[in-house]
């Protein structure tokens, strides 16, 4: 009996053309977008827009020392004002701009006085102003060791005693650690809506349900000497194999098209069996608990989407609130991400996930109690 449900719902997922757009091509087309999204992102530079009203040496060489730095890409707009380009800023057309006033080159000269730099910018483009307000500052740095340098040797002193002026009272080494994988956005794309779409599947199966039991299937069943456990596992495996071909799919996809390190295969292939009996147990429980499929969709909704953002699957979940990450680690999607992230970038093996896979195999396991609970009342309500 249990194959032959089984069996039954393997045709009937054949034969929905959507299901294999949802799982399998919507995903693909996330992981390219972002792919491409960050990667660009990752090797774009900052125009930084500039006018010079000093037209010196000095902000000449000031400029130089910004439009050496490979981040970064002047601009320079002769057609506008500079009131015009600061109208331009407050009607939200343009993020920021450098001005050099005029007698920059002269105060920076005499010393008696500070040179000074305006740096106007748009109140909702704080995100580019960092950086440039970090390049600014670390040159005017540079500018000052220059001048106290200067006043050193006026006053005799040695270049020992200048290197032992000027070298910081601190400072900050930084080293990475050695891992066995690359760390890229492509570790975090690739198994991020992998993961995501994964539990997807259980928008497939609530609506399944609904049809057995909305065209009288269940009805059917209940007339015969059928134990119940037969159904639910007849429906529980055939998602189950989606799950897996799903993600095996997508994390080769990820691993031909993109250079996606997997590292150690069996661990990745227990995350993708935890994953499939996790994300397919809640489908059980969704799909028995809810009353129609529009409230199944919700349910769905809100467990995919909610886990995606509070399990770290868009982005890294350490860029969350830390009530917000403490939350997160309640959603099975965290412990897949981490898993797959420990295993990828990490060298991770299956040992070192223990504890990620004992939770995904905890909320399946909760979500086919809750289902065996509630199907006696499932069939009940089924019409017949």
């Amino acid at each position: 009996m249990i194959r032959t449900i089984a069996r039954k719902e393997i045709k009937l997922l054949m034969k929905e053309k959507g299901t294999f757009f949802w799982l399998l091509g919507m995903p693909i087309l996330f992981i390219v977008l972002f792919a491409t999204v960050f990667s660009n992102a990752s090797s774009a530079t900052l125009n930084i827009q500039y006018m010079d009203q000093d037209q010196s040496q000095a902000s000449q060489q000031f400029l130089k020392t910004i439009g050496d730095m490979k981040a970064f890409q002047l601009t320079h707009d002769t057609t506008l004002t500079t009131e015009q380009q600061i109208d331009k800023i407050k009607e939200g057309k343009l993020s920021a701009m450098i001005v050099f006033p005029k007698g920059f080159g002269d105060s920076l000269k005499s010393g008696n006085q500070q040179a000074q730099i305006m740096l106007y910018h748009d109140g909702m483009s704080s995100n580019i102003i960092g950086p440039i307000e970090a390049v600014l500052q670390n040159i005017a740095g540079k500018y000052q060791e220059e001048k106290i340098a200067n006043a050193l040797t006026a006053a005799g002193k040695s270049q020992a005693e200048l290197k032992q002026v000027l070298t910081p009272p601190i400072k900050v080494d930084e080293k990475q650690e050695v891992t066995s994988g690359s760390i890229s956005m492509i570790t975090q794309v690739v198994p991020g809506y992998t993961v995501m779409f994964a539990f997807f599947v259980i928008t497939s199966m609530v609506r399944r349900f609904m049809k057995d039991k909305e065209s009288g299937m269940i009805s059917r069943l209940n007339s015969t000497p059928m134990r119940y456990m037969s159904y639910l596992i007849g429906m529980w495996v055939p998602y189950m194999l989606v799950v897996v071909v799903q993600c095996t799919i997508l994390l080769g996809f990820g691993y031909f098209v993109y250079g996606l390190h997997l590292g150690d295969a069996l661990a990745i292939a227990m995350i993708v069996f935890a994953i499939a009996i996790c994300g397919t147990g809640l489908g059980l429980a969704i799909s028995l608990i809810v009353k129609s499929e529009n409230q199944g969709m919700a349910f769905t909704q809100l467990i995919t989407m909610g886990g995606a953002v509070l399990g770290g699957l868009w982005f890294p979940a350490d860029m969350l609130p830390g009530f917000l990450q403490n939350i997160g680690k309640v959603m099975p999607q965290y412990w897949a991400q981490k898993a797959m992230q420990n295993v990828m970038v990490h060298g991770a093996h299956i040992q070192d996930i223990l504890p990620n896979l004992g939770v995904m195999l905890l909320v399946a396991v909760v979500g086919l109690a809750l289902a065996t609970l509630r199907f006696p009342r499932f069939m009940k309500s089924a019409i017949s």
